[in-house]
């Protein structure tokens, strides 16, 4: 297939060229993927500017997207592609493999480092889902700040830069620039930008001080780009209803006094949260209709979710849904509830799974945020999202929504989001409302205005 690279994506690719190290804030749809390896092509063949291109993705990702991104577009199909995956010898093999471009996923980076600390071969590092990346307390954030010097080239992408707030800006940008713009340490960074807090000398909280928004992302704006696919995609509506339930009587008392005294005898099981941190997410369990005691046992507390799920589909008429649920226990009830149903519901496993869906063989299509939520291209199969229980992660549930709502989408994407009427499902989506506040602040304030850009570099000419 020809690769006719749209406007942005000329303006991308050239950057990366440009820049020695650049941090792409690409939205979900845009062909994030498409533009590096167009830009890694030229670096590589046509400036001899990088020899060997380490890509560090999602799991999923890649075992699957790059390589086949690659196969996909006639200017790219002679890079050669090795996959550092699976076990320690097979990691080997790949990583001493003649190839263009090595991939391996973000966990085996402490390995791949330990390994190749010594003799580090890549010159240039590409991290798909530069947010993975976001904890500098994290084995794969240090194992790459040791051979950070060596890397000649560096190309960041994620869609969610800041979920959970511009802290987690400090780490992403770090691994950017070295520390340059936002401070050498993470200290220096909440010295400078942050109030802290400290709650009873048991935890402290960081909260951003004023005007520390707009100075961290001036700080940044010359080497971290951003674009939202609703400005250059023609992409169909994306609506959010959220469809409440509601407890009976006797088990919202029963929420209540869980809550109050993190205790809770139901029959003859207890339920004990022991701390503050483990009944948040009991009480998340609880909204979705059961809670694992102590010995993983599942503890059915009501149906209420599965009923009003139950009738949203039936609602539906025959139009297919993609149905996310956050626990175990949550799928195999679901399950369950279904088993008579005529409908074809299957969990989200494979790559044929995938395909069936897309092929629309499939009428509910079960999937975990965390599985599903890189790298699957699921527009075909449907517009209809269900939250059976949403988590905390901005990026997870915006990541999870653009399987449907992305490039190649027909219809209007409705997302469905089961709220338990006061429950902690009502604090999770205000949470990620306010996260979602924050973020779209960052991005739009440091979005590329391609419009205004008068493309005059030679190298974009080149894809």
């Amino acid at each position: 297939m020809q690769f006719k690279p749209h406007d942005y994506q000329k303006y991308c690719i050239d950057r990366i060229i440009t820049d020695n190290s650049l941090g792409l804030f690409l939205d979900m749809g845009l062909g994030k993927t498409a533009i590096t390896l167009s830009a890694v092509n030229i670096l590589m063949f046509e400036m001899f500017s990088v020899s060997k291109v380490l890509i560090i993705a999602p799991k999923k990702v890649a075992e699957t997207t790059w390589s086949n991104e690659a196969a996909k577009w006639d200017h790219l199909k002679h890079l050669r592609v090795s996959k550092i995956i699976g076990t320690a010898a097979q990691r080997i093999k790949a990583l001493n493999s003649p190839a263009d471009i090595y991939v391996i996923n973000r966990e085996n980076v402490p390995w791949l480092v330990e390994y190749d600390a010594n003799n580090w071969r890549f010159d240039m590092v590409v991290i798909d889902e530069l947010s993975s990346f976001k904890s500098n307390k994290a084995a794969r954030f240090k194992s790459l700040c040791y051979v950070r010097q060596h890397i000649k080239r560096f190309v960041g992408l994620t869609g969610t830069p800041a979920s959970n707030g511009l802290i987690d800006l400090w780490a992403q940008v770090y691994l950017i620039d070295g520390g340059e713009r936002l401070g050498k340490r993470i200290s220096h960074f909440r010295d400078r930008y942050c109030n802290c807090e400290t709650h009873g000398g048991h935890f402290t909280t960081y909260s951003m001080k004023t005007g520390s928004e707009e100075a961290i992302r001036t700080a940044i704006s010359d080497v971290c780009i951003s674009m939202k696919s609703e400005d250059y995609l023609q992409l169909p509506e994306c609506l959010t209803v959220d469809v409440p339930v509601y407890m009976t009587p006797k088990v919202k008392q029963q929420y209540e006094e869980f809550e109050k005294n993190m205790l809770l005898q139901i029959d003859e099981d207890t339920l004990d949260a022991g701390t503050a941190a483990v009944l948040s997410g009991k009480l998340q369990q609880f909204a979705n209709g059961a809670v694992y005691d102590e010995d993983k046992n599942v503890i059915q507390v009501h149906d209420g979710k599965l009923d009003v799920l139950s009738e949203l589909i039936e609602g539906l008429n025959g139009q297919h849904a993609l149905i996310f649920y956050n626990f175990q226990h949550d799928l195999s009830r679901i399950l369950e509830y279904f088993k008579q149903s005529p409908l074809e519901i299957r969990q989200l496993k494979n790559n044929k799974d995938q395909q069936d869906w897309n092929d629309g063989k499939v009428d509910i299509l079960l999937a975990h945020p965390a599985s599903a939520g890189y790298g699957l291209n699921l527009q075909q199969g449907g517009h209809h999202i269900i939250w059976f229980g949403l988590n905390w992660s901005l990026e997870l549930y915006e990541q999870a929504n653009k399987r449907l709502h992305r490039q190649g989408q027909q219809e209007a994407v409705i997302i469905h989001r089961l709220i338990t009427q006061e429950t902690r499902d009502v604090d999770v989506a205000a949470a990620l409302e306010g996260k979602a506040d924050v973020q779209n602040a960052l991005l739009e304030a440091l979005k590329a205005r391609i419009k205004e850009i008068k493309l005059s570099s030679p190298t974009v000419g080149r894809t």
